[in-house]
């Protein structure tokens, strides 16, 4: 990616063991190759509710994943269909997997790896726009009680000023906040993170769990690209899980000077009423690659080829219990 995220930080996620498991077909994974994520709002991500991040095996061990015929054939027995999903008659299970196989690139198909690349990294981008939508609502609410002169409890202009310090604006200024306090398209998403893991088959996609070619210069965190020019510093930040490599992402595209064209055509399209389709933001993206519009237009061509487009609208699965849906 570029240019470098070098700015952006991530609480770390309090992880803990479930005691228990959904579904006979979650046995076919491996226990450390899933996160367990409770529901829109309650993550470490989101502001508006408390936290309850889970995994099966925070300190897991490559050499205990999933393979791809494995994740696959779970897929398929739980009904995981895309077309299906693009047609609006299904919804997206809540499987969150921590890592994709090591053995992507040992798919012969090309079909077969893309269904895979994408099953696996359409819930995550689905739980992340969850939980941004979820603190956006709350700030649209206080936006809406602030603009009428009511009186805001201390513990919600609190909120305000730790959303104000992540977003990196000014304190006080909720309209800024609502600006990028919002949204990724999903069908962007899962197009920038194909071109940018080699469809989940890159070394940092596989030692670093980044799908999104994140540059990092800070401390010695990061995997060294193995064709880095003489002099240069950067690395290409490494995530614990897949769920923390989108979250990045979310956030580097809503702060990021680089990216203030996407968020102003974003906000427009609000105010218009319209709804944020990947296939116009892709166009701000030239600053995402030093490959510029050439690079736009390897996105453009993954979205048609694979009808990303019919994903824009897609959500996840409703959680079967209040107390703690379980993956």
């Amino acid at each position: 990616m570029y240019p470098p995220s070098s700015e952006i930080t991530l609480p770390d996620a309090q992880l803990k063991a479930p005691t228990h498991s959904k579904t006979e077909d979650m046995d076919n994974l491996a226990a450390s190759s899933i996160v367990l994520v409770e529901a829109a709002g309650t993550s470490a991500e989101s502001l508006s509710d408390g936290l309850d991040i889970q995994t099966l095996d925070p300190s897991y061990n490559a050499s205990t994943l999933h393979t791809a015929e494995a994740l696959s054939n779970t897929f398929k027995r739980i009904g995981y269909d895309l077309d299906g999903i693009k047609a609006g008659g299904m919804a997206v299970p809540r499987l969150f997997l921590a890592s994709l196989p090591l053995d992507m690139s040992a798919i012969r198909q090309a079909t077969e790896r893309k269904t895979i690349f994408f099953k696996t990294v359409l819930p995550l981008i689905l739980q992340v726009n969850d939980e941004i939508r979820a603190d956006r609502m709350r700030l649209l609410d206080l936006h809406t009680r602030a603009r009428d002169g009511k009186h805001l409890p201390a513990v919600d202009r609190l909120w305000l000023i730790v959303l104000a310090e992540r977003y990196k604006v000014e304190r006080g200024d909720l309209k800024g906040l609502l600006k990028r306090v919002d949204i990724m398209p999903t069908s962007m998403a899962l197009a920038q993170a194909a071109e940018e893991s080699g469809w989940g088959t890159s070394r940092f996609s596989r030692e670093g769990n980044a799908i999104f070619g994140e540059w990092t210069f800070s401390g010695s965190e990061g995997l060294v690209p193995l064709q880095r020019e003489a002099g240069k510093t950067h690395k290409v930040r490494a995530f614990r899980s897949l769920l923390d490599s989108v979250r990045s992402y979310a956030r580097n595209l809503n702060t990021h000077r680089a990216y203030r064209e996407l968020r102003t055509l974003r906000e427009q399209m609000r105010r218009d009423g319209k709804p944020i389709r990947g296939r116009r933001l892709i166009e701000t993206l030239t600053s995402y690659s030093e490959r510029g519009v050439d690079y736009v237009k390897d996105l453009r061509a993954i979205m048609s080829v694979n009808k990303l487009d019919g994903l824009d609208a897609a959500k996840l699965s409703q959680p079967e219990t209040a107390e703690r849906p379980v993956i």
